[in-house]
């Protein structure tokens, strides 16, 4: 899936949403395996599936709008 950042608002915001819970996913993931009781990993995963829902509906969205015209 390709998205212009000129054409879909949601872009930019999109990719820094990304990189900040990819940050923190990957810190947990890091703790989970050499600290367990201190690892919130759970949380973590409920943090990657809401952010991958928000990306779906807001570039689906955009698309979509883009396809009627």
């Amino acid at each position: 899936m390709k998205t212009s950042t000129s054409k879909n608002q949601y872009a930019y915001v999109n990719n820094i949403l990304i990189a900040v819970v990819s940050a923190v996913f990957g810190y947990n993931l890091y703790q989970a395996i050499v600290h367990p009781e201190n690892s919130n990993i759970g949380i973590s995963l409920i943090l990657v599936v809401l952010t991958s829902i928000m990306v779906r509906k807001y570039v689906y969205k955009q698309e979509k709008n883009e396809q009627e015209k």
